[in-house]
């Protein structure tokens, strides 16, 4: 066979091979036989052995694996890949719904769906070609596993419908079906290998591993729910669904009640109430339903915390429940200074997993449970996670058994707690002379996430405090080889190694920088929103705390910690210490504002519009020199009001003066300037 009819072959197989693995696994209805499928399949392996220039890496063939690779490339996603808000009640539910019903006066319902127990990934098509597949990493950042995501059959490499925009994103949920995961632990055990604990961490582990051959061997599944496109396609989150499962894609099917349409809380408590009784028939894992306001123009008026979408929540099923007995209450010192209460535990399995400890949370938490020395207590996995301590099984406790009494002071240093007014959690205030604390803040500081120092871990933040080479985040900057080399288990390339990852830790963007100095609330999310905001650690510092209250998706609460902090001499010292060692505390080439006609003056946008986003509205704004705040007070200059502005809103700014514009008028305003 010349090249150009094997090129030919290789095209029709790939469109037919596709096409029946779309209707294998998607549709559950094939249309050929296994053995018919095989060997085409083979046919097109053969072509591509002799053809290699014809071997696309999208090729039905991919599916086996076989590529390997030492590291996953990072990509910014596209649209921010956020967590949803959990509830664990039915009240929690109802108090959603009012909190949507204060903000959308239009018609709307929900959509109701199964909350996947395994890893979120992120797919990327372009002209119907699978070309990324993303994980959630910090939600802003993902690592592209998209050999992994190819060996997954129910993952279309070229999509079979028609329709489809040509470059969008979809995401959803990699799961390992129950009947897998037992044929897995089936064989480990019969080679005496430990078995896994449960399928969604294997998912979760297979996902990120380095050979595509063995992810192809754990046979993955995967469902899709969420379409992301620059393009305004659909009305509804209803509508998109239908669409997507045109397209080739594997959605949850409204065929077998997976999904539903609820006008009212009522329909959602049932939908909740049928799958928590039914989810045990299910082939895979389900942790609870997801609900979502159904029209895109109401979630576009409701918005986003700094963390999850404001139309969406999530309702999580009650864990299971163990009984077990209480050795001992020990305490743990956080960075922050938080004194958590660890309950220690006899050893008990519990949702797939040995359990030997439970987060008592605070005082309160041990008050309440009435707890005393041996109970025996019952323990549940909140959210199927976290174990917890929900009740004590009194009948079984020990007439003499005494109350567990809260300690008075901090485990590590002895200073005496405080117990700060509105809050649940004891503190040990003693931040620049508590060890763990000093550590703690430390070992968060040269973290991946924040400075990402290679090479600097928590043994080495030990080894270095024990050592009193460290006690701040710039005394990092001040050490030198010769006081590294002669350290215990430190040689020459790890000492090297250590310095490099120091030296380039001073190229980490600011709103890195400004989540690595372990601001209490300030988390990666909010440290982002602020550098944005503020451009340079001196416009932060010298904030008040009023101002930093206005600021979208900050409130109250940041405010009041980010001012504190600044307050304490001793942090500014520190700053000062790591501004001398060139650690960046501005950002940097961000270029000249389009122009400075807003300069000065704060703005809040609200509604739906046509000619623009409100996100798009936001970038304007900035672009021209103003501020755009997420709520309306006496400083705000202008409301950009859109179709569907809730009443609440209108109203305040009507009461205090505030000039109120609609689209055109703002746009005008731009043009005329």
């Amino acid at each position: 066979m010349n090249l150009a009819a094997a090129e030919k072959r290789v095209a029709e197989l790939s469109t037919l091979l596709h096409k029946h693995n779309h209707a294998y696994y998607v549709l559950s209805a094939p249309t050929i036989s296994d053995m018919e499928f095989d060997t085409m399949l083979k046919e097109l392996e053969s072509l591509e052995a002799e053809f290699p220039e014809l071997a696309s890496p999208n090729s039905p063939t991919k599916r086996v694996g076989g590529d390997i690779t030492d590291k996953f490339e990072k990509i910014p996603h596209d649209f921010p890949m956020l967590s949803l808000s959990n509830s664990y009640s039915l009240d929690e539910i109802r108090e959603f719904d009012e909190r949507v019903k204060k903000v959308i006066e239009s018609d709307f319902n929900y959509v109701c769906e199964l909350k996947y127990d395994g890893v979120a990934i992120s797919l990327k098509y372009k002209q119907g070609t699978l070309v990324r597949a993303l994980t959630r990493g910090d939600g802003t950042v993902g690592e592209n596993v998209i050999a992994n995501a190819r060996t997954i059959n129910s993952i279309p490499i070229q999509l079979t419908g028609s329709g489809y925009p040509a470059d969008f994103e979809i995401r959803g949920e990699v799961f390992m079906p129950h009947q897998v995961f037992d044929k897995i632990n089936k064989a480990r055990a019969a080679n005496g290998e430990e078995l896994l604990a449960n399928p969604r961490n294997t998912a979760s582990g297979t996902m990120k591993m380095q050979d595509s051959a063995v992810v192809a061997s754990r046979q993955l599944d995967c469902f899709l729910y969420g379409v992301y496109t620059n393009e305004k396609l659909f009305k509804t989150h209803e509508e998109s669904l239908i669409a997507a499962s045109h397209w080739g894609l594997k959605t949850p099917s409204w065929n077998n009640k997976r999904v539903a349409i609820c006008n009212d809380i009522n329909a959602i408590a049932d939908f909740i109430s049928f799958w928590d009784e039914e989810r045990k028939n299910l082939p895979f894992d389900i942790d609870g339903i997801v609900i979502k306001v159904n029209q895109y123009d109401a979630q576009e008026e409701l918005g986003f915390t700094a963390k999850s979408p404001k139309w969406a929540i999530a309702y999580k099923f009650k864990a299971e429940k163990v009984c077990t007995q209480l050795n001992e209450v020990t305490y743990q010192v956080g960075r922050t200074g938080a004194i958590t209460p660890v309950a220690n535990l006899i050893p008990v399995q519990l949702a797939g997993t040995t359990v030997k400890r439970a987060s008592l949370h605070n005082a309160d938490q041990i008050a309440k449970l009435d707890l005393h020395e041996n109970d025996f207590v019952y323990v549940e996995k909140g959210g199927e996670i976290i174990p917890k301590i929900v009740g004590v099984a009194l009948n079984k406790r020990k007439l003499a058994a005494k109350p567990i009494e809260f300690i008075h002071q901090c485990p590590d240093c002895n200073a005496t707690l405080v117990r700060v007014d509105g809050e649940a959690q004891h503190y040990c205030l003693n931040e620049l002379g508590c060890p763990t604390q000093i550590k703690g803040k430390l070992e968060h500081f040269v973290s991946r996430k924040a400075m990402n120092i290679d090479g600097f871990g928590a043994e080495t933040v030990e080894l270095l405090y024990a050592n009193k080479l460290v006690s701040q985040s710039a005394d990092i900057y001040d050490l030198t080889y010769d006081q590294l080399i002669s350290l215990d288990r430190m040689a020459d390339k790890s000492v090297n190694k250590l310095l490099e990852g120091i030296k380039k830790s001073k190229e980490i963007p600011f709103e890195k920088v400004l989540f690595s100095l372990g601001i209490r609330h300030v988390g990666e999310t909010v440290a982002k929103k602020l550098a944005k905001q503020f451009k340079s650690i001196e416009n932060l510092m010298a904030c008040s705390e009023e101002h930093l209250a206005e600021v979208d998706e900050i409130g109250v609460k940041i405010a009041e910690s980010i001012v504190k902090y600044f307050a304490d001499t001793r942090n500014i010292e520190n700053i000062e210490r790591l501004k001398a060692k060139e650690v960046k505390f501005a950002i940097e080439n961000t270029g000249e504002p389009t122009s400075s006609i807003f300069a000065g003056m704060s703005f809040v946008v609200s509604g739906v519009f046509n000619t623009f986003s409100r996100d798009e509205l936001k970038v304007l704004i900035e672009s021209h020199g103003g501020a755009v705040k997420g709520s309306i007070s006496k400083n705000t200059n202008f409301v950009v009001a859109g179709e569907n502005m809730g009443p609440s809103k209108l109203e305040k700014a009507e009461k205090l003066g505030v000039t109120i514009l609609n689209e055109q008028e703002f746009i005008s305003k731009i043009q005329t300037s």
